[in-house]
């Protein structure tokens, strides 16, 4: 039988790329991000966010496992913990059951590796998730209405900036703000009007 899914244990925040190798780099808060938005804009039913610090309670005088380099009740705190709230908050703006995944409405095919545009969208709105700034084109000619209004929501502090009102014209491409960049991510906000 169909079954929700739960992104049940990706990246944690502040534990090395490698696992044991503590000379990779760590995960951040923007790593984590792309993953909690990718998961979820796939058709996750959620994502659960960790942080390698508090998962093991390293406190003085513990010697840390994975390169843990701040104690838990410090780690708390870290930036992708709160960060999550806004994917919570945005996902559940909009109707919870009758979100599906959405790739079909790219134009030009869903991009690879950091490149990848992740799509969700409900009767009367679309989501698109891009982790590095890319743009975003949508085949407009595949929404159910006439006239939409665009806006960028910013994963990083949950604040929406309007971009304008748009009638369906082919396809459209929306540039979010600042340039190409690992973590430069933005979800691109469609809603009929």
């Amino acid at each position: 039988p169909v079954k929700p899914v739960i992104d049940g244990e990706p990246s944690y925040e502040g534990i090395p790329q490698g696992l044991h190798d503590t000379s990779q780099p760590f995960w951040t808060d923007a790593e984590i991000r792309r993953y909690a938005y990718w998961s979820v804009f796939a058709g996750c039913f959620g994502f659960t966010y960790g942080n390698s610090a508090v998962m093991q309670f390293y406190r003085s005088p513990d010697n840390p496992a994975y390169g843990a380099r701040e104690y838990w009740d410090t780690a708390i705190d870290a930036p992708g913990s709160s960060q999550m709230i806004y994917l919570k908050n945005l996902i559940l703006s909009k109707p919870f059951t009758e979100r599906i995944p959405a790739q079909h409405m790219l134009e030009g095919g869903q991009g690879e590796r950091y490149d990848y545009i992740a799509i969700t969208r409900g009767s009367d709105y679309l989501f698109a998730y891009t982790w590095n700034g890319s743009t975003i084109p949508v085949d407009l000619e595949k929404l159910d209405w006439q006239v939409f209004r665009a806006s960028w929501y910013d994963p990083r502090n949950g604040k929406t900036i309007e971009i304008g009102l748009f009638e369906k014209d082919g396809t459209g491409t929306f540039d979010p703000p600042g340039g190409k960049t690992s973590g430069n991510d933005w979800v691109l906000i469609l809603e009929k009007s």
